[in-house]
């Protein structure tokens, strides 16, 4: 092999060894620190004392880690299933062919542009009584009108869910129109001519024809709740007292705010495995080679 050969082989190589080295060093390694420093004694600062499972015993025993998990999983669950189901009634309403098209589909798709922050300072401003919705409508003389779930303890976390569903929608239909749009048209001509209504035809063929977008969005959208730090601190900063605080607030918090590296940490790396649990499995079944 001469020497022109030998460097079209390794010059790919030399190329990104570089990028591989800083993702190493970077990420999974700040990944294994972070993961070290959960079974360590560590406080306000990195204590590399061996402490075994005493900062994830004082994890779970913790009442503000229960508020967090059972916020991430109201959250979620609401998110994930709003979003799939309002993407699946746009999808299908823009696969009828209608007018204009194009504009709508850029409307829905423009709030997956803006971050969480910018859509959570809008929504924030939108729903806060003092400024937004509740005192427009009373200048415009509805005084009776009444919206405070921002600042009711109750209600917070579903403004959050309005906002995160608001901004994730058109994301979700964006990958069922393009599933929808992969469809055979001869089955479903097949089944007009058979007499079957509209409903039967989505609900019986169309529907089931979609289930890996399905997966896809259950999949991207269960990794975003997890990572709603953004919207969260922006809309209501985990608040009113801990009504909207999920596992990323409390990571940080107890991080920054509270000097509990060691907690932080331990809070940090379950939401990695969670993640990793459902990463996973998706890349194994998208990315394994066919049986022959």
């Amino acid at each position: 092999m001469g020497a022109r050969e030998r460097l079209q082989r390794w010059l790919p190589k030399l190329v990104l060894s570089p990028s591989c080295v800083l993702v190493l060093f970077f990420v999974y390694g700040f990944i294994a620190w972070t993961s070290y420093i959960s079974f360590s004694d560590s406080g306000m600062l990195p204590d590399y004392t061996w402490a075994g499972l005493r900062q994830w015993t004082r994890l779970w025993q913790s009442w503000t880690w229960g508020i967090a998990l059972h916020n991430i999983w109201v959250f979620g669950l609401l998110y994930i299933v709003a979003c799939i189901l309002l993407g699946l009634l746009l999808a299908i309403l823009l696969d009828q062919r209608i007018r204009a098209e194009g504009v709508l589909r850029t409307i829905y798709l423009y709030p997956m542009a803006l971050s969480f922050i910018v859509t959570g300072t809008a929504w924030q401003w939108f729903l806060n009584p003092g400024l937004g919705l509740e005192k427009t409508m009373h200048d415009l003389g509805w005084q009776s009108f009444s919206f405070h779930w921002l600042i009711d303890s109750k209600m917070a976390i579903y403004t959050v869910v309005i906002a995160a569903v608001w901004q994730a929608t058109g994301f979700v239909m964006a990958m069922f129109l393009a599933g929808l749009r992969g469809i055979d048209g001869e089955m479903i001509k097949a089944a007009q001519l058979d007499g079957a209504p509209i409903w039967k035809i989505y609900l019986r063929i169309i529907v089931p024809q979609l289930r890996p977008v399905f997966l896809s969005a259950v999949v991207v959208l269960a990794h975003l709740a997890i990572k709603s730090f953004d919207l969260i601190v922006a809309m209501t900063g985990g608040g009113p007292g801990n009504a909207t605080a999920v596992p990323a607030t409390f990571m940080y918090s107890y991080a920054f705010s509270r000097n509990e590296m060691g907690i932080a940490a331990a809070s940090a790396v379950f939401m990695l495995a969670v993640i990793a649990a459902l990463i996973i499995p998706y890349l194994y079944s998208e990315l394994r080679e066919p049986r022959p």
